[in-house]
């Protein structure tokens, strides 16, 4: 590949690894939450099954979206749901939780599940996961140059090696480096709303590929790859990111005894011993 090629790879890649770090922190908050109720053994037990799970379903969505990318229906489900989980989280954290702060509401104790619910849930966890790590990839490398490798599945080996190194990156962040992030989104928890954001922008680089897809024709199907449309991409993804960055009021370091962090470092510990 040339240097331009490189660059512009090198470039997507960055930009994939950051995302991915915001949604691996997420996944690796939700996974210590969910389990932070059971006993230290069972816990390490379902944090284990938690990240294989992870594993799997990541790499099982890679390798079944490479032989679906083509199709223009897979691709218009795709944006659909990033664009939807985009919206959701934003509608969540500024319109229903501000609904419910304005009422006095009564915590009720919940009950908690056993060990194989648990499990259970932390695997449910781990696909929704997967899906949205997976498709977020897809649409920013599915419009990239073609690179002069063969074929994996139905998409070309140049895709397909940005898209896994994504995917893997993302799992170790989880692995070694969700702690980092939680603290980092909550000293600045605007990057969590631009993370989001961009997962829907991204939803919408998507959409547009789906609609220059030859068997719909709704656009010319040369549009997604011209440099004004990539430009324009471009620069609103950069400007989501900093704005996230620098509109974000800097809260300080995340409280030490912040049950999230006590929870994510538990799992670090249990995690380490294996």
């Amino acid at each position: 590949m040339d240097f331009a090629l490189l660059l512009e790879y090198a470039w997507v890649l960055l930009v994939l690894i950051a995302l991915e770090g915001i949604l691996a922190a997420d996944n690796a908050l939700v996974m210590a939450i969910m389990v932070k109720h059971l006993p230290d053994d069972q816990r390490k037990k379902a944090l284990f099954y938690g990240l294989a799970g992870a594993f799997v379903f990541r790499f099982g969505s890679l390798f079944a979206i490479s032989f679906l990318v083509d199709v223009w229906q897979v691709q218009a489900i795709g944006a659909i749901y990033l664009i939807f989980i985009s919206l959701n989280h934003i509608l969540k954290k500024f319109v229903i939780k501000k609904e419910a702060n304005s009422k006095e509401t009564v915590d009720k104790p919940k009950k908690q599940s056993g060990f194989w619910m648990t499990v259970l849930k932390v695997e449910l966890a781990d696909i929704a996961f997967a899906v949205d790590s997976i498709l977020a990839a897809v649409a920013l490398a599915v419009t990239l140059p073609l690179a002069p490798l063969p074929n994996i599945g139905g998409m070309n080996g140049g895709h397909f090696l940005v898209i896994l190194t994504g995917g893997i990156i993302g799992l170790i962040i989880m692995r070694f480096a969700a702690t980092y992030f939680v603290k980092l989104l909550h000293r600045k928890p605007g990057l969590e709303t631009a993370a989001f954001l961009i997962v829907g922008w991204v939803g919408v680089k998507l959409a547009v590929y789906t609609l220059a897809h030859p068997a719909l024709g709704i656009l010319y199907e040369g549009f997604p790859k011209l440099p004004a449309w990539k430009i324009t991409f471009w620069i609103v993804l950069v400007g989501i990111a900093v704005g996230g960055w620098f509109l974000s009021k800097d809260k300080g370091p995340l409280p030490h005894s912040d049950e999230t962090e006590d929870a994510l470092e538990k799992e670090e510990d249990l995690l380490n011993q294996q």
